[in-house]
């Protein structure tokens, strides 16, 4: 790379953070519809490759993801918001149960002091935060229901979100092209591999481990739903999204599925099925879920993965965590090459030239 080029994309980078700072709050739509369209693009080259023309697997592509989302929307958004509140109004049950059997149990156990711990005062905190929640809540919502401007705002990106995802892709893969004709000649091969580097880190987690949560919260929800528990969408999704760590899910899935179950059917005996419905769901990401979906492919680290998210949303916000993951995946393909090069450099394996004088001399004497 000359120097001209060196401060050309530099000064291409500084600009390009610069418009995202400034845009942010409109860019949600734009950066939405290019996920979706970077997630359908292989689906849709496929059945381009199958004899359909682009703009035909673009619309089927388009046409299915429609139906999932409406279906999403219809079917299981109202779901979880009766479940979110079928738990808020459980919570002062769960702390009167720990209060009075489980609270005590530990203290006897381990002869702990009761005096050290202002278990009132705690349940007070966090009663009150849920009420100062709820109370949030119906203020947001009746801010945004008076706002005509706020609605009109909302309705606009909803609307918008589509009809970008449809252009993107089906243009896809020619501004890719268009964007790999404006490289530099001497830097083209070097940024390709780069770059298909990178999509396949991206896309090892999005395409892969995504794909894995999805499956493991539809096992977890469907399974607990078998066991008669209310919460089964809610711990179900909650679970899925928390198994981004391996095990985090399981762990997280299986505490809040087993006091939820107690609660509801008063019966220690429950709390085997829901152990059941969890190990089953252990056995099916192992053997089955990660191999096929994720296979050998070097992905994100679940830690990088949450560092990513809670840096960008520090940062930029909502559009910070969007651009989260593939600048996370720029940045792993970036440090390998840097580590690949400073392991080949002289500053890694060079010798001291005493050493070298000493192994001349050596040679010499041979």
């Amino acid at each position: 790379m000359t120097e001209s080029q060196r401060w050309f994309f530099l000064i291409v980078a500084l600009v390009f953070a610069g418009v995202i700072y400034l845009l942010a709050p409109v860019l949600s739509p734009f950066l939405i519809g290019a996920l979706l369209a970077y997630l359908s693009d292989p689906i849709a080259d496929r059945l381009e490759a199958a004899g359909l023309s682009r703009t035909v697997s673009v619309v089927i592509v388009f046409i299915v993801m429609t139906g999932l989302v409406a279906l999403l929307f219809l079917l299981f958004i109202p779901q979880i918001g009766y479940q979110v509140q079928t738990l808020l109004e459980r919570v002062p049950q769960v702390l009167i149960l720990f209060e009075e059997q489980i609270f005590p149990w530990i203290l006897d156990t381990f002869s702990l002091d009761a005096s050290v711990f202002d278990f009132a005062h705690l349940k007070q905190l966090l009663v009150g935060d849920l009420q100062k929640t709820g109370d949030i809540m119906a203020h947001l919502v009746g801010g945004i229901t008076k706002s005509g401007l706020a609605i009109v705002a909302w309705v606009a990106n909803l609307v918008l979100i589509p009809v970008v995802t449809f252009y993107l892709l089906r243009d896809w893969d020619v501004m890719v092209d268009k964007i790999k004709h404006l490289l530099p000649r001497n830097l083209e091969p070097k940024v390709s591999l780069w770059a298909s580097e990178c999509d396949e880190v991206l896309g090892a987690f999005m395409k892969g481990q995504l794909l894995v949560m999805l499956a493991l919260a539809i096992v977890y929800a469907s399974g607990l739903w078998l066991v008669g528990l209310d919460l089964a969408l809610l711990v179900g999704m909650i679970a899925g999204l928390a198994s981004i760590v391996p095990y985090m899910g399981f762990f997280i899935g299986i505490a809040v599925a087993g006091v939820a179950a107690f609660m509801q059917f008063q019966d220690p005996m429950v709390l085997a099925f829901v152990g059941a419905v969890f190990i089953v769901g252990q056995l099916l990401e192992g053997m089955l879920l990660t191999p096929l979906l994720v296979g050998d492919r070097i992905g994100l680290h679940p830690v990088a993965v949450i560092f990513a998210i809670m840096a960008g949303g520090q940062l930029f916000g909502f559009v910070g965590v969007l651009l989260a993951l593939p600048v996370a995946a720029v940045i792993m393909v970036l440090l390998r090459h840097l580590n690949e090069g400073y392991k080949s450099s002289a500053l890694y394996a060079h010798e001291s030239s005493s050493d070298l004088e000493q192994s001349e001399s050596v040679t010499h004497d041979n």
